[in-house]
């Protein structure tokens, strides 16, 4: 490959240069059609020629060359055409010297979508530099940013590996320039770039950056390490010389075909390993070090025997990393042991393709050809892989800083990532569902859902995902959306994003068919509560509709939600007080000086819940005065309190709930469903779940209809809790109806 910095063209001869330079690409690369790239040069070089003056960045560089010597980079680890592509025309892109539309016109959508990706990049670095900056209003944009940018990593390696490339194009650049400016692109790549290179395994790329950050972070200890290593160079070459050529001997004679060479140690490395275990450059053993290459797994412990028996092994120096790989991946035994002259000598042995994923890592695995854009050849398993990677490096990266709190907050936790069947990744919130899935992909997609597969497997619309699961939405032109959708009972939606989508499709919808739907959303609510008769011309002003045909198109497009239509028909009698003791108001005829009298259940009078119709809190309730037994506490529509009231008026009095927190109601619920095994313990689960507590069951069932009827008395605090538990068993299988018990019907 001939290198842009060893011939620096001049405008006179730059056509020449790079045709050069081309052809050299062409060769190595084995590149049938070189036009593209050519394109690509000239669109990069007259986006170069913008002056710099009209330019923001006070660190613009002639965006051409740059762009030149990060496709070098990469064309050393064999990545495609699109890929060098977008690496030539980045930094153009980045400097707003060529509008990344004119890229996308140009070269296609892949290579615009490349270069998005790697400005995506970015916001991470930008939110690492606001680490002892208070971000504020900028909080949610950068890590909105963020997760933007983990998506683009996930779903196209390629954006990573362009990013590598131009931080370590960056760091060879800023040799020249003021200790400050190499202090934070070192910081930059030490922190962040650095690791990813690790976590993807290509340590071609990751001795680099940290040599060179190490080298502008801490000169004086780089210089001190790189001095020592100088001094014993030719002792250290002659020493290795003579071991290479008795190893090869050696090996030769057991009949294994092996490449033997020496390892030159990294100064980081060094310097890593003398701070971790608190000795001195004498003491690190891998100073002096061969690396073995073999053709098979066998062969590789085939030649630790051989060595140990050449040489004495040194106790706890020998890993092996074939059994036990590194969580990046990385393969090779590792030993060391007393070499002649009594020197320490660490010996790496690795078969060819070992040794291809340590240099190279991801981009062994993920070698983009010709048309194959997206990865879609890539293995399931190879995609989780890759996930997961990326992820576990964000997490690295998120402990150096404030940057950890919150990522960690706002995007591992409350985000999942799931694959497309393609291989594209979609990121949701917490708790999504395949609903949620199908509205992020598109909206039409939403709108005809019918069902959903993951991994393969058929889930009901409110499963949960998880991070790494394949989803594949099935759909149909006649399915539409489901207002039991919209229910948050039911956990079929996540996503504040798909609720306001599947409401605005049901305000397209005719109105009147949305009153229908909503009347008959609301009654059946009503009817399950036990909570009839209501004034609904009355109640309609209460949740802020003029008319109640207005109110039930809005329960039926999603605007209202008929939670809020239970509490005000509740509070129809008097305002509702959310409250758990009784507050009894007595008649003026009764009252002493028209006062209201503070009822506790044990002063004056006793009370009672009356058992005909249990009320609860949120309930209207009316007092009935017994004879001996103190008030009896009825709801209002209540058939024996009725009777009480036609019969015995004087005895009636008005109350209310006043507080005490923690206290429950028993509740009758009646359970209508097809009898079916493990019916009552699914039903009983629910209730466990929710803290439902069940203190009697009545089960009457028929053989000859297969019905089975339930009564069960529970104790719950309020209705919020009765009607959650309700939809639950509500939508178990085999149900018929689910609805609180009313003496009479």
């Amino acid at each position: 490959m001939v290198r842009v910095r060893a011939f620096q063209p001049s405008s006179g001869q730059d056509r020449l240069d790079i045709e050069d330079w081309l052809t050299h690409l062409q060769l190595d690369l084995d590149i049938n059609d070189i036009e593209p790239f050519r394109q690509a040069c000239d669109l990069a070089r007259n986006a170069s020629l913008v002056s710099i003056e009209n330019n923001t960045n006070h660190h613009a560089s002639n965006c051409f060359y740059a762009g030149l010597e990060i496709a070098e980079i990469l064309a050393d680890l064999k990545l495609d055409q699109d890929t060098l592509i977008a690496a030539i025309l980045y930094r153009a892109v980045r400097e707003q010297r060529l509008d990344i539309q004119v890229v996308r016109q140009n070269f296609g959508e892949t290579v615009a979508k490349l270069i998005e990706g790697v400005q995506q990049m970015a916001a991470i670095s930008a939110f690492q530099h606001q680490q002892d900056k208070p971000v504020l209003g900028d909080t949610e944009r950068q890590v909105e940013n963020v997760r933007k940018m983990l998506v683009a990593l996930v779903d196209d390696v390629r954006v990573a590996l362009i990013k590598l490339a131009e931080r370590t194009w960056a760091l060879r650049t800023v040799k020249n320039e003021p200790q400050e400016r190499q202090q934070k692109v070192a910081r930059e790549v030490s922190d962040i770039y650095a690791p990813l290179a690790h976590r993807l395994g290509i340590g071609h790329i990751k001795w680099e950056l940290e040599d060179m950050a190490f080298r502008f972070l801490s000169p004086d200890k780089y210089k001190e390490i790189a001095s020592l290593l100088d001094e014993r160079r030719l002792d250290r070459d002659r020493y290795i010389a003579s071991v290479l050529q008795q190893l090869e001997t050696q090996l030769s004679a057991n009949g294994i075909d092996a490449v033997i060479t020496g390892r030159a140690k990294h100064i980081y490395s060094i310097w890593r390993k003398m701070q971790s275990k608190s000795i001195t450059f004498n003491q690190v053993y891998d100073v002096r070090a061969v690396r073995v290459l073999v053709p098979e797994l066998k062969d590789c412990y085939a030649v630790l025997g051989i060595i140990h028996s050449l040489w004495q092994h040194i106790p706890k120096e020998f890993d092996d990393y074939i059994a036990t790989p590194k969580r990046n991946g990385y393969r090779s035994l590792h030993t060391a042991v007393i070499a002649p002259e009594g020197k320490v000598l660490e010996v790496q042995i690795r078969t060819h393709d070992m040794h291809e994923e340590a240099e190279y890592g991801v981009c062994s695995h993920w070698r983009y050809k010709g048309s194959d854009r997206s990865g879609v050849g890539q293995s399931y398993e190879e995609k989780i892989e890759w996930l997961r990677q990326v992820l576990q490096w964000h997490e690295e990266v998120g402990d150096l800083g404030s940057l950890v709190e919150e990522l960690q907050l706002e995007i591992e936790p409350d985000r999942v990532y799931v694959f497309t069947p393609a291989g594209h990744v979609v990121d949701l919130p917490n708790e999504s569902t395949p609903i949620d899935f199908a509205y992020r992909v598109h909206s039409e997609v939403g709108h005809h859902c019918r069902g959903a597969k993951v991994n393969g497997r058929i889930v009901p619309l409110n499963y949960k995902l998880s991070t790494g699961e394949q989803v594949e939405v099935m759909t149909s032109k006649q399915a539409t959306p489901s207002r039991d959708w919209l229910n948050p009972a039911s956990g079929y939606i996540a996503s504040s994003r798909t609720r306001n989508k599947i409401q605005h499709w049901f305000k397209q919808e005719n109105k009147e068919k949305n009153a229908i739907a909503g009347r008959s959303l609301v009654e059946q609510e009503l009817k399950r509560l036990a909570l009839f008769p209501v004034d609904f011309k009355t109640l309609a002003p209460e949740v802020n509709y003029k008319h109640e045909e207005d109110m039930f198109a809005a329960v039926g497009a999603g605007d209202l939600r008929i939670s809020q239509i239970i509490h005000a028909a509740q509070a129809q009698i008097e305002p509702p007080q959310h409250h758990d003791q009784l507050h009894l108001k007595l008649p003026s005829t009764q009252a002493q000086s028209g006062q209201d009298m503070d009822f506790k259940g044990v002063d004056n009078l006793l009370s009672h819940i009356a058992g005909c119709c249990q009320p609860v809190p949120d309930d209207n309730c009316t007092g009935y005065i017994t004879l001996g037994r103190g008030v009896s506490i009825h709801r209002s529509d209540c058939a024996n309190l009725l009777k009480l009231k036609k019969d015995d008026p004087e005895r009636i009095i008005e109350v209310h709930w006043s507080s005490k927190p923690d206290v429950n109601y028993p509740v009758d619920m009646i359970i209508q469903a097809l009898d079916r095994s493990g019916l009552l313990k699914d039903i009983t689960t629910i209730l466990a779940n929710d803290g439902v507590n069940v203190t009697a069951i009545k089960s009457e069932s028929s053989d000859k209809s297969n019905l089975v009827d339930l009564r069960l008395t529970v104790e719950i605090p309020n209705l919020s809790t009765l009607s959650k538990v309700m939809t639950k068993i509500r939508q178990l299988p085999n149900m018929l109806e689910v609805k609180r018990y009313k003496q009479g019907g």
